[in-house]
């Protein structure tokens, strides 16, 4: 634990109705900064860094964010911090990235931004695994984090049992599966820590039988030993593997990679489930980390589990909310994603919808930012999902590849009429798994190349999104909408009033706030 010289007047000094504890759960100083707010044991924020100053995958704090939780009167009176740096040191130096010490050291680094009077440091997959089961809402869970790195844990297995978390089975470094999966992303020429989905989409466009047995051959071991671990990795993938293959070159070839690095996941993933099955009897099943990402594999997990809670936002800006619940080790009540900057709208529903009819799309901005990856409703560009080129359109204004897919935002209790939900589950409301649309040609628009959609269902639960919803069903007799997020290919998602309205301005497409 460390400390920080504390302003001459403290959040609570400055707080008379009663003496509240504010807590700051931080990710940063990697990549894809994250901030979450706790007034005592209740979330009240969460926000990455990326969506103040523009920067995609901002690994930093940004002074522009803590002004505006400043202004809110929360100014922290305790930090936990999502890594523990002197381990991470300790790995970053024996794998030859050089001595690290000074890059990571938190109380300075925080002392840059944020007066503070302590930080607790909280082990990376454990922020993982808090932030996933202390918000899943079960009692009793087995709690899966797979992602690439932590300090030196790869891939953990936990039990939780009341307010206790207890750790199963862990592998280390190299061994990794988000490595790889990292390093293949890298190999067909995209963008590694950052453009993993693209080859997610990918993967549909190619042969995996073409290529799988030499990815696996080259790259992966199951050991037999029962005893020992799930998997070994034959080569470090830390630095990537543009080596691998290189007369493999055209875009089909890279189809195919992508096709062998999903399906070789996929089969790790499967193994990694059959594990945790044997070490845990929980049937609820947490899953976290970066690559409960992948959307295309997590359905296959209702083969093992009966019930399944995925973090909105599992990746390391997730951990900011995780540190926190960690280190208090109890259940909060999840307030739902809506977790950041508030535009207060008054725009109608009826002048949006009616502005769709006659124009197929448009950009909403109202209410609380989305917290995670996935804009629900709150920073979206929407559009009717029948048109016959829609897709073109919406993947040419936001500059992406045309062969990828758009999500489908659905009222719920109408979901099982137009998809084929994995495990038969009734709702998807955070976009982390594929379903086959049953009504693939009517509504061309939301569904990929190989005929799933990843799927938001929208409960009747009274909020903006579902009413707006509400209305172009009764509109259009559609009880969906193609829902995507607000910016463009390598930029952060719309954050405030003056974000949306520069959007509008750059791309030519109306933005209701």
């Amino acid at each position: 634990m460390d400390y920080i010289q504390a302003p001459a007047s403290s959040a609570k000094e400055r707080r008379s109705v009663y003496i509240q504890m504010i807590t700051w759960g931080i990710s940063a100083n990697s990549h894809n900064a994250a901030v979450a707010v706790f007034d005592d044991q209740r979330l009240v924020f969460a926000t990455e860094t990326e969506r103040w100053s523009r920067i995609k995958n901002d690994p930093n704090l940004n002074d522009a964010l803590v002004k505006h939780l400043f202004d809110l009167s929360l100014v922290p009176d305790q930090v936990c911090w999502y890594e523990k740096p002197l381990l991470k040191t300790a790995r970053q130096i024996g794998a030859g990235q050089g001595f690290t010490l000074f890059e990571n050291n938190i109380k300075k680094y925080l002392g840059g931004y944020i007066p503070v009077t302590k930080i607790d440091y909280i082990g990376h997959h454990h922020s993982h695994a808090a932030g996933g089961y202390y918000t899943s809402g079960f009692e009793d869970a087995c709690i899966v984090v797979i992602d690439a790195i932590g300090e030196f844990e790869t891939l953990t297995i936990w039990h939780g049992a009341g307010d206790k978390l207890i750790k199963l089975y862990s592998l280390e470094y190299p061994n990794s599966v988000g490595l790889f999966y990292s390093a293949m992303t890298q190999r067909i020429g995209l963008k590694p820590n950052e453009e993993e989905y693209i080859l997610m989409g990918m993967a549909a466009l190619g042969d995996p039988n073409r290529l799988v047995r030499d990815m696996f051959d080259d790259f992966v071991k199951f050991p037999s030993n029962d005893y020992g671990h799930i998997l070994e990795f034959k080569q470090n993938l830390h630095r990537g593997c543009m080596s691998w293959k290189p007369e493999l070159k055209s875009i089909q070839d890279r189809y195919d990679i992508a096709a062998a690095t999903q399906r070789v996941y996929e089969l790790i993933f499967n193994r990694i489930l059959q594990h945790a099955v044997q070490l845990s009897s929980s049937k609820n099943l947490v899953l976290m980390g970066g690559c409960a990402l992948n959307c295309v594999a997590n359905g296959q997990a209702y083969q093992y589990f009966n019930n399944m809670w995925i973090m909105p936002a599992p990746g390391d800006s997730g951990s900011a909310i995780g540190a926190v619940l960690a280190h208090q080790q109890k259940h909060i009540k999840w307030p739902g994603a809506l977790l950041g900057y508030d535009i207060h709208s008054k725009v109608s529903d009826k002048t949006i919808v009616k502005y769709l009819l006659d124009n197929q799309m448009c950009g909403l901005a109202r209410g609380p930012a989305e917290f995670g990856p996935r804009a629900l409703g709150n920073r979206s560009l929407l559009a009717d999902p029948r048109g016959p080129n829609i897709k073109e359109q919406v993947n040419a204004i936001k500059q992406r590849q045309q062969f990828r897919p758009f999500a489908p935002a659905i009222l719920e209790e109408l979901v099982h009429d137009y998809f084929d939900m994995p495990g038969h589950r009734d709702s998807s409301r955070y976009m982390q798994v594929v379903a086959r649309c049953k009504r693939s040609d009517e509504f061309p628009a939301i569904v990929h190349i190989d005929g799933t959609s990843r799927v938001q269902t929208v409960p009747n639960d009274g909020s903006p999104f579902r009413k707006l919803l509400e209305l172009w069903y009764k509109e259009t007799g559609c009880p969906m909408l193609l829902n995507t997020s607000l910016n463009i290919k390598g930029q952060p998602m719309v954050n405030t009033e003056q974000d949306a309205a520069a959007w509008e301005q750059a791309y030519g497409v109306k933005v209701f706030m």
